[in-house]
């Protein structure tokens, strides 16, 4: 039977992801095969998750997904598993519309318990009233335990322990800081590397000297098999190929989407940094990722960009997500100014000098269909105002926004990272694989 459990905290910045990281790979050097999952729309952290577990990492999500999805999404996975660690988004509470999509509400609707990680650099005997009230909250919310983070000795730890034992909440012990574990921001261009690696195993073993892994693996819930909620029928015979970029400047992916993707056609993968030639495909997926930490390399390879422009002009169905998006543009400028050349499938451009930030969950009305995703990126777009958008875009409070889905012939191109493996299976097949006459175009 798996054992899972929500690692959760107060307050962003807690140290969240780099428990995850250590845990996962202290359990996985175990033996024991571990799980990982990432509540909300983080398709970054997910990278480094697998890389830890040394097991592909999931997204669970209220929001972009159904509560069904989430449960049928989580039992394939953990059912595999002897331990499922899932890494809570923000605050326990925090979500996109009060606690909608939070961990808290991951961590009720599957059942399973929460860990709390709380760093406790500046405070003592107050976390009493806090997890008190974290505790209470809301009691379905089960908080079984407390890892305190960056507390540097026993004596410091004795007044948080007293805290603990006065709320009712087991304390699983503390985490002295060591700047050898710090995980750099993902959101920075962090690739995995050797040194990667390290930070990991150094983090596992700092982790597993402070803190008690056997009382957290009591703590953990024992998980059968969670009863389906949802019956799948997916109309289609794999008969297609699809083609799908993948090298370090295009690697944000969710795990379901390319699941999805696997059972309906055959999937070749390239890389338009260093290949020269684009498979033969009727499909084609630009994911996001780091284009703009490459492009001297992507811009430079002519003959991928020519082959991506001469596929959009035959009619092939290109389907590209932020990075993906600025690729097919005419140029990426870079935070210096200057002007790198990219395929040129749409006139505009975008810039990563002066960023700023966007952010936030994302739900497409096209035609008739409703599909959520999640809009993330620094960069902008520039000389679009004569190019038309084929849907309406909304907030997750239900605000329209500007945020444009572009079309030319059957390529379609947005900001966003859609989450398809949701939606029902036919809608998903009208969306993703339809086609138009190439006798038109819509910019």
């Amino acid at each position: 039977m798996s054992k899972a459990f929500l690692i959760a905290a107060p307050w962003s910045n807690s140290g969240k992801t780099t428990l995850t990281l250590g845990l996962s790979r202290w359990f996985a050097n175990q033996g024991y095969t571990v799980q990982p999952f990432k509540c909300g729309p983080d398709y970054i952290d997910t990278i480094h998750h697998t890389t830890a577990a040394r097991q592909a990492a999931v997204n669970l999500d209220t929001v972009m997904m159904s509560e069904e999805h989430v449960i049928d999404v989580f039992n394939k996975y953990q059912q595999q598993a002897d331990i499922s660690i899932v890494e809570g988004v923000m605050g326990l509470f925090d979500g996109a519309v009060k606690d909608q999509g939070s961990s808290a509400a991951i961590a009720k609707l599957l059942d399973i318990p929460v860990i709390l990680v709380v760093n406790a650099s500046s405070m003592a005997y107050t976390i009493a009233p806090i997890l008190h009230g974290l505790k209470t909250f809301d009691p379905k919310v089960k908080i079984a335990g407390v890892i305190f983070n960056f507390v540097k000795t026993d004596s410091h730890y004795a007044f948080l322990k007293e805290a603990c034992d006065t709320v009712g909440i087991q304390s699983l012990g503390y985490i002295p800081p060591n700047d050898e574990i710090n995980i750099p921001s993902r959101h920075l261009g962090l690739h995995i590397d050797d040194t990667f690696e390290t930070v990991i195993e150094k983090a596992a073993v700092h982790i597993a000297a402070h803190i008690s892994t056997s009382e957290l693996l009591e703590l953990a819930k024992g998980i059968g098999d969670i009863e389906k909620k949802t019956k799948v029928n997916l109309v289609t015979s794999k008969t297609k190929t699809i083609a799908i970029a993948k090298d370090k400047a295009f690697s944000f992916t969710y795990l379901e989407n390319l699941k999805w993707l696997e059972a309906i056609g055959n999937i070749v993968y390239f890389s338009p940094i260093k290949d020269t030639v684009l498979p033969e495909a009727d499909y084609v997926y630009l994911a996001g990722g780091y284009p703009e930490l490459y492009l001297e390399e992507l811009s430079q390879n002519t003959k991928m960009k020519t082959q991506i422009r001469e596929a959009a002009d035959r009619g092939v169905k290109i389907f590209a997500e932020c990075g993906g998006m600025m690729y097919l543009g005419n140029a990426i400028i870079d935070e210096a100014g200057k002007e790198h050349p990219m395929v040129n499938v749409f006139p505009f451009r975008t810039s990563m000098k002066n960023k700023k930030l966007s952010l936030g969950y994302r739900k497409v009305l096209y035609n008739n269909l409703e599909i959520w995703g999640h809009e993330f990126h620094y960069s902008r777009v520039l000389d679009d105002d004569q190019i038309a958008t084929i849907a309406r875009v909304f907030s997750a409070r239900e605000k329209e926004v500007s945020t444009k889905i572009y079309t030319y012939q059957n390529v379609y191109a947005s900001y966003i990272h859609l989450y398809w493996a949701a939606i029902d299976p036919n809608s998903r097949v009208d969306f993703l694989l339809q086609t138009k006459s190439t006798s038109n175009t819509d910019t």
